[in-house]
């Protein structure tokens, strides 16, 4: 540990010319299925992502998607492997550090959204500022502007449930970036959009992205979704299956 309590980065494999940004070697996760579907165990492709860059997973249900994202982020540790953000191995990190470490460095667009009903826009997107520590002037701050570059700034006193699908989903969007991450990670953030708001979606989380540098994992079932990212990668075997 550093000083002022942040992990020590791991160096990456040797031999390569430049550190990856985010880096998934060998990892695996063994996950229940509910009946007779029994323990299954689920290896994870191999991702290494220079700094910025954007990946689009393609599969369908089942083939671990989610699972690949909840690794990344932190909230699942691989039982082989290793995950690394930023040069840290998240699985060396309590569970504390892991937290900490995913407030200030990682943000995620779950499928469902997840904004908190009872508090406003604005309130939402504030929340991972309070609990990165951000102090309350310079937060409000960020949140007034990513309400703006998101075409929110007229409903930050709106609670989301009055607010249409689109709106909601920049709302999240604008959440998952409060904190500028080094890694934003979105689970099917398209799934209920007809084909042109799919697309608006997609290009919205591209480019808030890359105004950070932030490297972005978009995982989707949907492949006209990948025709706009520079790498996609295909999971399409499931537990033990193969990635292309």
């Amino acid at each position: 540990m550093r000083a002022d309590g942040s992990p020590h980065p791991v160096r990456s494999g040797a031999g390569v010319g430049c550190a990856a940004a985010v880096e998934l070697c060998g990892a695996q996760q063994t996950l229940w299925r509910g009946g007779a579907g029994g323990a299954v165990t689920l290896k994870l492709p191999d991702l290494r992502l220079r700094e910025g860059e954007q990946v689009c997973v393609v599969g369908p249900s089942g083939a671990g998607k989610t699972t690949l994202l909840h690794v990344l982020a932190g909230l699942l540790v691989p039982e082989a492997g290793r995950v690394l953000v930023g040069g840290i191995d998240l699985a060396r990190l309590r569970e504390a550090e892991r937290d900490r470490f995913r407030a200030r460095n990682i943000g995620y667009v779950l499928q469902s959204l997840h904004l908190v009903a009872s508090l406003s826009v604005l309130e939402n997107v504030l929340l991972p500022l309070g609990f990165a520590g951000i102090p309350r002037r310079a937060a409000r701050a960020r949140a007034g502007e990513l309400l703006e570059r998101l075409e929110l700034s007229p409903l930050g006193d709106a609670r989301p449930g009055s607010l249409s699908l689109g709106e909601r989903q920049r709302a999240a969007i604008a959440r998952a970036v409060a904190c500028r991450p080094r890694l934003l990670l979105a689970d099917e953030p398209t799934a209920s959009l007809d084909e042109a708001r799919a697309g608006v979606a997609a290009r919205l989380l591209r480019e808030v992205a890359a105004e950070s540098a932030a490297n972005l994992v978009l995982v989707t079932h949907d492949d006209r979704i990948g025709a706009g990212f520079e790498r996609v990668l295909h999971m399409v075997g499931g537990p033990e299956g193969p990635t292309r």
